[in-house]
């Protein structure tokens, strides 16, 4: 079975976004994202990352679709003329995967959000793993992180992720990865 990872920052209050965007500017933080997405062991092998269409759309136009990796748009309300070429559009994150698994130039897949989506992937026996920014303290937010199920522990750090409490613009925040256990 194809698994996946979930990728999220995410501040004290449990926000991830306010208004179609995020509460904080921490440029690192996107440059962990962006790295983190994009990282493959095998080079002829792309990262897909799965998004709903909100995220999708809050993306900044010049940053969509996020370059060097496969995106995936979860909607049911979009059509595919809505997005640009080579931009999947899927129902949901079942149909998603199984057109993953009919094809072999994606190595890893990422969820990406939003809330809707992070609920769905957390449930699903597919999700191995999550990487979380914790940002220490609070943001005004509308969107929020759902309740991590109880099923997932830390585990050890990847060997090129940022140890310790990071700060940047004031803001303090750590990267930490939660793994799915039975």
């Amino acid at each position: 079975m194809l698994r996946f990872n979930l990728i999220v920052a995410v501040c004290e209050n449990f926000g991830i976004g306010i208004r179609g965007d995020l509460p904080w500017r921490i440029k690192s933080e996107l440059k962990y994202f962006s790295r983190t997405t994009k990282r493959t062991s095998d080079p002829t092998k792309q990262n897909a990352v799965v998004m709903g269409r909100k995220t999708y759309f809050g993306v900044p136009e010049s940053k969509r679709p996020l370059p060097d990796r496969l995106n995936i748009v979860l909607s049911t309300t979009l059509q595919e003329s809505d997005l640009p070429k080579g931009v999947l559009l899927c129902p949901n994150l079942e149909t998603a995967m199984k057109i993953l698994e009919e094809q072999n130039e994606v190595e890893n897949i990422w969820i990406v959000g939003g809330s809707g989506v992070y609920e769905e992937a957390m449930a699903s026996p597919r999700c191995h793993r999550l990487y979380i920014t914790k940002i220490m303290q609070k943001f005004d937010c509308d969107t929020f992180f759902p309740a991590i199920p109880d099923s997932f522990r830390e585990v050890a750090p990847d060997s090129d992720m940022p140890l310790g409490v990071q700060e940047e613009n004031g803001i303090k925040f750590e990267y930490k990865i939660l793994e799915k256990h039975s």
